[in-house]
């Protein structure tokens, strides 16, 4: 049992919360001030609401510390960069002009000016906006932001601790500013960068902070013993002002490892620690270290980026260890809850005993801050809420759920010919060119086109009985003809039926797949004002009937040109779901593989020429370090492998993958031995290609050549240099022509006058190639 004394130094404590508020309002106030509906007061006044709303709710649950300056009207990173006053030279003009217009002309871009570099948060479905510096980057600070929010909280009465991106990560994070060299390190401004920190944490200081937060995510992966003497210099110039606040260094997503006794001796205060994504190494790495003497500890032990209920005895136990390894342990999430929905209670299509295994954010903050008193106050305190959590997770084991045995017999009889394709891919390509008859540089799109406001209400009325099944597939039907009419006319060579029967590229298959729950208000941001609700991975997993076959079929009996079939992989289908956390990741993924892979054959069956199963999260759920990577490449591709090995040689499989780093997975691309793979190069600059052709990739490419997650439209002479830059790199009988990603998001203005100059940009450079290339 605690003392007392011990009860009032628990703290219950969030990294930060999700930002969008109820029916993602935060959405529609910033894309209402987008197109002019609303003024810039009023979307202030929103967000301010939202801030207000999300501190009561955390006070309300228990949580007695609030963070503040995690809210964001686009990205917390893009708010850094404002705050150290790293504006790239392009968006300069506009930000003087108008600071808010010029901060989303940053995100976004503008016809005439590119937005900053979008890549993804970790291994997070988050993405945000590359920090661009060079050898003459000049920062000041403009911490307005910060102080606002801070004193908004003081002044509604919370505890409240400002929460930072940490100097050093924020380093690493960038990238040279286009025109500086490649091989320049940003890491090299850390010198230049400190004075400003100290300046903010000197002005939240004198606001009233009595912590700040500095996040340091960037310390969970391999780092160079120069990176960790640059750690060590940041935190002792820091930590050694005499007007400051007490800083507390968070890490989460994996363990802290070599960074941890940096920063156990560093002079601050105290550092938070992710214990259950890598509970068993910081523990240990912890005891190792001597612990924390004389440090606060925020321990890490709800899991801030899954959706299962905590195991309340298992967290007590690992907490109790805590309280012998450091001065002070409070408790709180792993990590920001910015990557969870809102509120498990709202879907009530679940059943009601289902929802009670799901905590999204609102019921994490209950579990943090029952967890904060049973450790405070011991267990006797909490006596009801253990029996509930037992009861709940035993309810969770016992599912029949949880358990199909047909599934497990057949994924226990996977053998390795299963995820091979049955001939080399120099004679595949040959039966593929003689059935497809494509030009030099073939156009395509990566899958979706815009969802338009009236096939969203479509679907709405499918769903409250507005309309009948016949009237929904006759609008469907509608819209395909008309995508399929327009990428004829401006002269498309591979056509798509641009998705309009999905919702999302994870949710519409996971609606048709045992093993998943769909959720109706869950939520969450991947960048800006674009949200997922990712579904809910609880059980084994098999696909009970057909899911594209009709829509696929359709639309190539209203076309000559080849159709290509559009299915996400398996690996995304993880990735940007909950996923269950009672068996290993790749017990999981083959499980869906092989779901999709008879969903593959029968697209082969009904006549689908190519087939494209997106992986876009390849990248993205690549372990932080290194030592996890190979295991995870052999199980990720493997059940790629599972999903598209059972075709012909002459049916051309694609995949597509957008916005991350690519460098760390060529050779897994290479092993997943796709005939075509798109890839995202329009912000980078062709970058991939280089990697690709450095790499000695041998299958064809589609670096994108329109970067669709910015509103503005690229010229046919901007495309062309793209794909002339492409054609430097990658041979011309490899190289494919296509956007970045697909479509969903655009408008239908912008995606006719972008596509048409994208053909016209393929036409301008196959003339160039020359009549023996043609």
């Amino acid at each position: 049992m605690t003392t007392k004394s011990a009860a009032a130094a628990v703290r219950a404590t969030v990294h930060g919360y999700p930002r969008q508020g109820p029916d993602r309002r935060l959405k529609r106030a910033v894309e209402g001030y987008w197109k002019g509906r609303t003024s810039a007061e009023t979307l202030r006044e929103t967000a301010r609401d939202l801030r207000r709303d999300n501190w009561a709710q955390l006070t309300g649950a228990g949580i007695t510390e609030v963070p503040t300056g995690d809210f964001s009207y686009y990205d917390h990173v893009l708010d850094t960069s404002v705050m150290v006053g790293a504006i790239p030279a392009r968006h300069r003009a506009a930000v003087e002009a108008d600071a808010l217009d010029g901060y989303f002309a940053m995100a976004r871009g503008t016809q005439d000016v590119a937005p900053l570099e979008m890549t993804k948060w970790f291994d997070t479905n988050y993405h945000y906006l590359v920090p661009e510096l060079g050898p003459d980057t000049v920062f000041t600070a403009d911490p307005a932001k910060q102080v606002a929010e801070l004193k908004e909280a003081l002044a509604l009465g919370h505890t409240a601790r400002p929460v930072l991106v940490g100097p050093v990560t924020y380093l690493l994070l960038a990238k040279p500013a286009p025109g500086v060299d490649a091989g320049f390190p940003p890491l090299t401004l850390l010198d230049r960068l400190l004075p400003v920190y100290a300046e903010v944490l000197a002005e939240l200081r004198a606001a009233g902070a009595e912590w700040v937060q500095l996040d340091e995510p960037a310390l969970v992966q391999d780092r160079t013993p120069a990176e960790l003497n640059a750690v060590a210099r940041a935190y002792r110039e820091l930590g050694g002002l005499t007007e400051r606040p007490r800083l507390l260094v968070a890490s989460y997503f994996d363990r802290l490892g070599e960074a941890l006794p940096v920063l156990a001796k560093a002079p601050v205060e105290g550092l938070a620690l992710d214990f259950t994504e890598a509970a068993e190494a910081n523990l240990r790495d912890l005891a190792k270290a001597g612990g924390l003497p004389g440090k606060r500890l925020v321990a890490g032990v709800v899991n801030g980026r899954n959706v299962w209920i905590n195991d309340y005895a298992k967290s007590l136990t690992t907490l109790g260890t805590l309280l012998g390894l450091a001065d002070r342990v409070d408790v709180a999430a792993s990590c920001s809850l910015l990557h969870v929905p809102l509120d498990a209670d709202a879907e009530r299509d679940i059943a009601p005993q289902i929802r009670r295994w799901l905590a999204f954010a609102h019921q994490k903050t209950t579990e943090i801050a029952t967890l904060a008193r049973g450790l405070a106050r011991g267990t006797d305190a909490i006596t009801a809420e253990l029996a509930a959590n037992r009861a709940d997770l035993a309810s969770r084991a016992a599912s029949p759920i949880t358990h199909d045995p047909a599934v497990r017999a057949r994924t226990a009889a996977v053998t390795d010919a299963d995820a091979r394709r049955a001939r080399p891919y120099a004679e595949r390509a040959a039966d593929q060119r003689a059935r497809l008859g494509l030009p030099l540089l073939p156009t395509t799109t990566i899958g979706s086109f815009p969802q338009t406001g009236e096939l969203r209400r479509a679907r709405a009325d499918l769903r409250s009985g507005r309309i009948d099944t016949a009237a929904y597939e006759q609008r469907i039907e509608d819209e395909i003809r008309e995508v399929l009419s327009f990428q004829e006319k401006i002269g498309l060579d591979v056509l798509v039926h641009g998705e309009p029967e999905r919702n999302d590229m994870v949710q519409y298959f996971a609606e048709q797949l045992t093993g998943y729950l769909a959720t109706q208000h869950g939520w969450v941001q991947s960048y800006g004002t674009r949200y997922v609700r990712p579904p809910v991975l609880a059980g084994d997993v098999s696909r009970p009937e057909p899911m594209t076959v009709r829509w696929t079929t359709y639309a190539r009996s209203r076309t000559g040109k080849p159709v290509k079939g559009m299915l996400t992989g398996p690996v995304t289908m993880l990735a940007w779901s909950f996923v269950r956390d009672d068996q290993p990741l790749a017990e999981t993924a083959r499980q869906v593989g092989l779901a999709l892979r008879d969903e593959v054959d029968d697209l082969e069956a009904a006549g689908t020429p190519v087939i494209q199963v997106d992986e876009p999260a390849l990248r993205e759920t690549l372990p932080l370090r290194a030592d996890g990577h190979a295991a995870y490449l052999a199980w990720a591709t493997e059940s790629f492998r599972l999903t598209t090995s059972g075709v012909r040689s002459d049916t051309q499989i694609h995949t597509h993958m957008c916005y991350a780093e690519f460098g760390d997975v060529l050779r897994a691309i290479d092993d997943l031995d796709a005939d075509v793979i798109s890839l995202e190069a329009a912000r980078s600059h062709m970058r991939v290609a280089d990697e690709l052709a450095g790499a000695g990739y041998p299958r064809e490419v589609g670096p994108g050549v329109w970067d669709i997650h910015s509103p503005r439209v690229p010229s046919a002479a901007e495309a062309a240099a793209l794909l002339r830059k492409g054609l430097g790199a990658i041979p011309a009988e490899r190289l494919w022509v296509n956007p970045d990603c697909g479509l969903k998001t655009r408008g239908w203005a912008e995606t006719r006058a972008s596509l048409e100059n994208l053909v016209a940009a393929a036409r301008e450079v196959r003339a160039e190639t020359g009549p023996a290339s043609a």
